[in-house]
């Protein structure tokens, strides 16, 4: 019998953002007793990076605003790819999960009337986003924190220990999802600071671990989005879908190079923000797809109306979808019309007050006076695109999360396909992990109180720990931090923006070269406080990703989405 550290538990959540979190409210509230792994501290998870707020059609600021046109505007920011049942559901309940945020209390902007504010964003016809200033994921975690630190308190009241039902498990890596007879048993893992091995076994395993910005070279991801829960859910047996679509932010920083890739919340265009190359043109009046000439203006007097009256006038083209608005920024930079940088400028200075903006859109202008030297209330913010987000990750069944093809296994959030279909609207991130959260929570709940546990073979522990500990038996082999740096190099220029076959097919064959020396990686110095060790695992499931997105990306020969 192994002597490794274990612990048991009925439901298993990989990652404590807001959809892991909202999972584990649900499982705990099922009467199950459930266990929280991050891979940073509790309250870190990228989650807070979010800034415009949650979309949901409460209808408080346009009473014409409901869920069909919500539905219907996330169908056509996806380019009709998004799986249909998953954005109906998403649509119908963002505005029940949340008013129930509210009640644990989520301190929400508020209109004159006191009711939730809601604002602008690309892609939304009406003022939909609820939101706290320009810090909306940071305030969501809070809650969700406060709500779980709620439940453990009364656990704490009836079974005398706070950690009775719900343990949160922090700085810990998990390395794979284990499985006996095609049913989940557990995951194995280590703690990030000893480097000791850990075992959880439960019959449902929830994987919440979002992105995989880090695959590429500018990124607004946290070092946290290695696309852990992609390679864990395809190693484990599920299928990946549109894993080809990957959203590049139109707006993250230029300049200096040590924030580049930092995100410039959508909320800035939201506010009245608009763009202009170095020619100073208001340039998005040439690139408003056919699709949406009735919805935007194109012509700057209507664009400007429209924040005064917007029942008749059509909508600036900077509130178009993100990947529109990217890839105009990117053309304009490749015609030489850019920043020296590499950017192009996005200016609120002239539409709103000093005031204003400190009161709007603190964090950017504190972002920006911090890291740039910009005071963002009498100057321009030079601004380009960062991948931001991934739309493809585990196909799942919408109603219950569930993993298709692996019973136990479970996603949500940025890490569950789908949802999104080809291109992601600002602000339905935040309400898709609060929807989707929820309802991962309750399938894994379900499953978890009908199956039988399975035990976890001994051969499957031993097997665990020889991967877990085989870049400490290699020596004189390659190293892990230069194959990543190659490899991010690979994504920017072959897998961007934009894409053709004959690059794809390049980036393919190195990423192939990258990962048969990936398995030579030999680690030096002990397990304690080694960050090569980490990224050891962490590079082995960037490659897995980066390899899907190619390959996927090659088999898609339209242009849809980004």
């Amino acid at each position: 019998m192994s002597t490794i550290e274990r612990h048991q538990y009925d439901v298993i959540v990989i990652g404590a953002g807001g959809a892991g979190l909202r999972a584990a409210v649900e499982a705990r509230e099922a009467n199950l007793r459930v266990a929280i792994i991050c891979k940073s501290l509790f309250g870190k998870a990228h989650t807070v990076m979010a800034e415009g707020g949650a979309a949901a059609s409460m209808g408080n600021v346009n009473e014409k605003d409901n869920w069909q046109v919500h539905f219907r505007d996330t169908m056509r920011g996806g380019k009709f790819l998004n799986h249909f049942r998953m954005a109906e559901l998403h649509a119908k309940e963002s505005p029940d999960r949340i008013w129930e945020l509210e009640t644990w209390g989520a301190l929400f902007d508020r209109t004159k009337e006191g009711k939730i504010s809601q604002r602008n964003f690309g892609g939304h016809e009406y003022p939909r986003l609820a939101h706290v200033g320009d810090r909306t994921g940071l305030e969501l975690i809070r809650t969700m924190q406060q709500k779980i630190v709620a439940l453990q308190q009364e656990d704490g009241k009836k079974f005398g220990s706070m950690e009775a039902n719900i343990k949160v498990f922090a700085e810990l890596t998990v390395t794979e999802i284990l499985k006996e007879d095609g049913k989940i048993t557990g995951v194995y893992g280590y703690w990030r600071e000893s480097g000791e091995e850990v075992l959880f076994e439960a019959p449902a395993v929830i994987i919440a671990t979002g992105g995989v910005g880090k695959t590429f070279k500018i990124t607004s991801n946290s070092w946290e989005g290695t696309g852990d829960g992609h390679a864990l859910a395809l190693k484990a047996g599920a299928n990946l879908v549109d894993m080809e679509f990957l959203q590049f932010h139109p707006t993250g920083m230029v300049w200096p190079p040590s924030v580049r890739g930092i995100l410039v919340t959508e909320s800035v265009r939201g506010e009245g923000g608009v763009l202009t190359n170095t020619l100073g043109e208001r340039f998005m009046f040439k690139y408003i797809p056919d699709v949406f000439i009735d919805k935007y203006a194109d012509n700057e007097a209507e664009a400007d109306r429209w924040y005064l009256d917007q029942d008749n006038n059509r909508r600036p083209p900077e509130l178009l979808p993100r990947d529109e608005v990217a890839r105009a920024i990117n053309s304009e930079v490749k015609a030489g019309r850019g920043t020296e940088h590499g950017g192009v400028f996005l200016d609120v200075s002239k539409r709103l007050s000093a005031e204003v903006i400190k009161k709007r859109l603190p964090s950017m202008w504190h972002q920006f006076y911090e890291l740039a030297g910009v005071d963002i209330t009498k100057e321009a913010m030079e601004v380009g695109p960062t991948c931001h987000y991934v739309m493809g990750g585990v196909e799942v069944e919408p109603d219950t999360a569930a993993a298709v093809g692996v019973p136990g296994l479970y996603a949500a959030g940025e890490v569950a396909g789908g949802m999104h279909g080809s291109n992601r609207l600002g602000g339905n991130s935040l309400s898709d992990l609060l929807v989707f959260g929820r309802r991962a929570g309750m399938g894994a709940s379900e499953y978890a109180k009908s199956a039988k546990r399975v035990p976890v073979s001994e051969k499957a522990i031993t097997e665990a720990a020889a991967r877990a500990q085989a870049p400490f038996s290699r020596t004189g082999g390659e190293n892990a931090y230069s194959l990543h740096a190659e490899l991010q190099e690979i994504t920017h220029n072959l897998v961007g923006i934009v894409r053709t076959g004959a690059e794809l097919e390049e980036a393919i064959v190195k990423i192939a070269d990258i990962r048969k020396r990936s398995a030579n990686i030999s680690v030096s110095g002990g397990r304690e406080f080694n960050p090569g060790f980490h990224l050891a695992f962490d590079l082995d499931n960037m490659l897995l990703v980066a390899e899907s997105t190619a390959k996927s990306a090659v088999l898609r020969e339209e242009s849809r989405g980004g």
